[in-house]
């Protein structure tokens, strides 16, 4: 149900856990079906200068002030950052933090993908035979999400996997795979939520939003698109990379300022086999918690 609680399984602990959620009550008042909310949705929400603005609010220097209690209440753990909690300028600043190095060793293997975000993770291993995407029924397509019949027909019964990223997340993104990325291709759209509080009533809001598209040659996973998808009070898309230039795998692609957000990889059909946790815990729609860096899944033999 739509206003049911988001548990997801953490991998780290073995656990099924509740998620304690940024703006709560703010978020099930505009999609919980509350005309008022749907209003407010639709009027200033969802639009860019909403964002905008409290994106600039969070680069005032006032907003250090929210840094030290983020962390408190939040339960982070200050020593992966790069820098002590009370060196960030602004809280967009600490937001999108660097870590230490060794923070998130990346999984080993030629043929291991890895996560490109912390985060938590939905793993569909053939998208056509999904029978839902954060609720039964409810679907969006790839040629939709990617902005491209061509890209839709290509990636066509392939893999996806969406990773979510709150608020109190590393946010920085990362290559799934190693090789070349092509240029990062941006769609424009809105800034919906992308918190299962909205997404469980229309998944289809991945497929509305404002997104960025890279396609990457990898010698051995074959084309896989990777997209930065934008939500509300998400100030920016920020790409560090240089298309052309091959990557390995774990190496920085960007970041985003503030807000939750979400990374969405697909992977053309039989060029992945996710691990066995993703896929139970995807078949119940529950997410699986897991870092940058750690294993999603292999490439079969002779894929």
């Amino acid at each position: 149900m739509a206003d049911a609680p988001i548990e997801f399984f953490n991998r780290r602990t073995g656990c099924i856990e509740r998620e304690r959620i940024y703006g709560e009550p703010w978020l099930r008042f505009i999609y919980g079906g509350n005309p008022l909310g749907r209003l407010s949705l639709a009027a200033v929400v969802r639009r860019a200068w909403f964002s905008a603005w409290y994106g600039w609010r969070m680069n005032r220097p006032a907003s250090v002030n929210l840094v030290l209690p983020f962390v408190v209440d939040y339960d982070l753990d200050a020593e992966e950052f790069a820098k002590p909690a009370t060196a960030y300028r602004t809280f967009n600043e600490f937001f999108y933090r660097t870590l230490r190095p060794g923070c998130r060793p990346v999984a080993p293997g030629a043929d291991v993908a890895v996560f490109p975000a912390d985060g938590r993770h939905l793993a569909y291993p053939d998208v056509d035979a999904a029978d839902g995407f954060y609720a039964k029924g409810k679907k969006f397509t790839l040629a939709a999400l990617l902005g491209s019949e061509e890209l839709g027909a290509r990636f066509a019964g392939g893999a996806l996997l969406i990773s979510r990223l709150c608020p109190v997340d590393y946010h920085r993104f990362h290559f799934p795979v190693a090789g070349v990325p092509d240029d990062a291709r941006l769609i424009n759209g809105w800034l919906y939520s992308v918190s299962p509080l909205a997404l469980r009533v229309n998944p289809g809001y991945l497929t509305e939003n404002k997104r960025m598209v890279t396609l990457i040659a990898s010698p051995v996973f074959g084309d896989v698109a990777v997209l930065e998808i934008g939500a509300t009070m998400v100030g920016a898309i920020l790409q560090s990379f240089i298309p052309g230039r091959a990557v390995d795998k774990g190496d920085e692609k960007g970041l985003f300022a503030f807000g939750g957000s979400c990374v969405v990889t697909v992977f053309q059909r039989g060029r992945v086999r996710f691990d066995d946790d993703l896929i139970t815990h995807s078949a119940e729609q529950r997410e699986v918690y897991a870092r940058m860096g750690e294993r999603l899944g292999v490439a079969p033999a002779g894929a």
